[in-house]
């Protein structure tokens, strides 16, 4: 019998002054955006600083944001400073996965809980902190993304998250639409959904999400690769026992209708509610989700309500 996913530890919200560390888990950081996006925390009051590396650049690899010895020692000296509050991704792209086995797991455990933010390549790093850390997680803007620095609503949304998480425990954009009806009730796990097909066998993945609501979206599949990371997920046996499904951004990922088919396809013979178009993801207007927070997915039949996916409690204490 698979242990259902249950609620991880939140850490608190962010204060005025708060620190908050920059770094740079993946792939190169262009610095205009990285000392536009230290700007815009400023301007909330926050205290962001970039660390050492955070402008590497690998020696042999340019899609890496320097050494993955590099990476991850700015990401574990950050989250071991305990004047660090909060440590947020500059950007996604690719390498996470080749710096998360060098963490030290152990000294990350007793510095405590703390707000950890990023998305897309940052996904296997989610499933990294909450399999090692039992940490909640947030789902949201890197520093030095386009996104982040153009849309005023991908910044309030990070915002409020961060400093009044009261405020914004619901998600339900008109343009969400139910695929399959039903409500349920489950814990947020989730992110980019190839880097959750990849990271299946790892140490740092969650044996199966069931009891979850789980979270996905993705940039950059067409539809039949995005057939084949779901079916891998289902081959697996992963997704036995989900709760529900929430659907976000497939920016790039071909025509929407074809994506529809395939995710319908796929997912619909689970018998779970699954709610499409709620907009998290890579979306030039993504709000941040919590991950590892209990919620509540309402996904009623047409002319029922609009679907939503709300927490049961604030993303941070």
């Amino acid at each position: 019998m698979k242990v259902p996913v249950t609620p991880l530890t939140r850490p608190a919200r962010l204060r005025p002054g708060a620190r908050v560390a920059v770094v740079a888990p993946s792939g190169p950081v262009p610095g205009e955006r990285l000392e536009a996006g230290l700007d815009i925390l400023r301007g909330w009051d926050l205290d962001p600083v970039a660390a050492p590396h955070v402008l590497d650049r690998h020696p042999r690899f340019d899609y890496l944001a320097g050494t993955d010895e590099d990476r991850a020692r700015d990401l574990q000296d950050a989250w071991c400073d305990p004047a660090v509050s909060a440590v947020m991704c500059a950007r996604g792209g690719y390498g996470a996965q080749r710096m998360v086995e060098l963490l030290d797991w152990d000294a990350m455990r007793a510095a405590g809980p703390k707000v950890f933010v990023g998305f897309s390549d940052i996904t296997a790093l989610h499933e990294a902190f909450a399999v090692r850390l039992g940490l909640a997680t947030l789902h949201g803007p890197m520093t030095a993304a386009l996104a982040f620095l153009k849309a005023a609503e991908v910044q309030e949304s990070l915002r409020a998250t961060l400093l009044d998480p009261a405020s914004v425990r619901t998600l339900a954009p008109d343009t969400a639409r139910t695929l399959v009806p039903g409500r349920a009730r489950g814990v947020t796990l989730g992110g980019c959904v190839s880097l959750l097909a990849a990271e299946l066998g790892t140490p740092h993945a969650r044996p199966s999400a069931a009891g979850g609501l789980l979270l996905i979206e993705d940039i950059g599949e067409e539809a039949y690769r995005l057939d084949r990371i779901l079916t891998q997920l289902l081959r697996s046996g992963w997704l036995d026992g989900v709760a529900g499904i929430a659907l976000g951004s497939w920016e790039r990922c071909g025509p929407y209708d074809e994506v529809r088919a395939v995710l319908l396809d796929r997912l619909g013979p689970l018998g779970v509610p699954v709610v499409e178009e709620l907009g998290f993801g890579h979306a030039d207007t993504a709000p941040t989700v919590a991950l590892g927070v209990p919620a509540v997915l309402d996904a009623p039949a047409a002319g029922e309500g609009r679907p939503s996916l709300t927490l049961e409690v604030p993303a941070l204490s």
